[in-house]
């Protein structure tokens, strides 16, 4: 015996009219059929158009009369419960971030096979390398490359550079520029040569792709600067870098900042960033970022995006090859000011 629909909220057109907005085919075609009986087709051709058979558009009727749209979509399964407790992934968690000790274990990193045997020791639980892969991806981890990190660096003096930067900034002002608009610049150099970089392509699973790299040793310096507030950028390209070379560059920033505006300007403390070696043009204000600490300067970020955009996989056959690839490759990204500021701009780096 046919089930009706008991449900009268909405028409057949309004039936149709949900089944275009849906994202979900199953329930569209639930829809289709429902509609079409309020219509007037029969049960056995509402279900034929809609690719089920009676029995089973008759239960859909029983799910949209109890539950609306809603009972129309399948609902999850619950799978297979997880053979470790919330605790224990809590512990597993910590234990890859922490990485392993390699006095202990006599490894660097962790691998599933590695996590396989702790796993069994701390918990007593056997599961597969791959039931091993896919707890950490439901815990959120992946694969990455890790950035170096100096043995020397301090973090905990890094994040009180970060905290305490707008007093820092406001202290080392001048008096003449303490009224001033303020513009926060970041600065660095780069070295780019027919030595170069490889990136990261698309390529076929268990391939393993080769690419072209030179062996010569040519070699130029882009110097680079960014204000990410208003996401420009000075920048020169120069054979050496010494203090000579930095004081042409700090001479570029001063003419890159806006008219009647004062930069502060975030550097490292390079040899040749020495305040005895360096002479900032009137509208500059130093700022020495913490030793050893290139996590804290943007235009890291800067090199790297150009070296795996544009810079990377290439051979230079001359020095004004690769001057007019670091030009080409710098120009290019500041006309984008918004993927200029979306790379650089970090939320303690403010005068306020």
């Amino acid at each position: 015996m046919a089930v009706a629909i008991e449900r009268d909220e909405l028409s057949a057109g309004e039936l149709r009219a949900a089944a275009r907005r849906s994202k979900d085919v199953a329930q569209a075609r639930r829809l289709l059929a429902l509609a079409l009986v309020l219509e007037g087709a029969s049960r056995t051709e509402a279900a034929a158009a809609a690719g089920m058979d009676r029995q089973t558009l008759r239960d859909w009727v029983h799910r949209y009369n109890e539950e609306g749209l809603e009972g129309l979509s399948d609902r999850q399964r619950p799978g297979r419960p997880s053979r470790l407790s919330e605790e224990q992934k809590a512990e597993l968690a910590e234990l890859v971030e922490e990485g392993p000790d390699v006095a202990v274990t006599g490894m660097v990193r962790w691998r599933c096979v590695d996590l396989q045997g702790e796993i069994k020791v701390r918990f007593g639980v056997d599961l597969s390398e791959r039931q091993v892969e896919r707890v950490l991806k439901q815990l959120d981890f992946t694969r990455l490359s890790v950035r170096p990190r100096h043995p020397k660096a301090d973090e905990a003096a890094q994040e009180a550079f970060k905290k305490v930067f707008p007093a820092l900034v406001k202290a080392a002002l001048p008096a003449e520029a303490q009224d001033k608009p303020l513009e926060i610049w970041f600065q660095d150099e780069a070295r780019i040569g027919q030595k170069g970089t490889l990136t990261r392509i698309w390529a076929k699973r268990g391939s393993r792709p080769r690419a072209r790299r030179d062996t010569r040793y040519e070699w130029a310096y882009l110097f680079g600067a960014v204000c990410p507030e208003r996401g420009v950028g000075a920048a020169l390209v120069l054979p050496q870098v010494n203090a000579e070379a930095m004081n042409l560059h700090l001479e570029e920033i001063g003419r890159s900042i806006a008219p009647d505006a004062h930069a502060a300007l975030v550097i490292d403390g390079a040899g040749w960033h020495s305040p005895t070696a360096i002479r900032p043009p009137n509208n500059v204000t130093l700022i020495y970022l913490p030793p050893y600490a290139p996590e804290l300067n943007p235009v890291e970020n800067v090199w790297e995006f150009l070296r795996a955009n544009n810079l990377a996989l290439r051979i230079y056959e001359t020095y004004d090859a690769i001057v007019d690839a670091c030009c080409t490759a710098w120009n290019s990204l500041i006309a984008t000011p918004a993927r200029l500021t979306s790379i650089t701009q970090r939320k303690w780096a403010t005068a306020s």
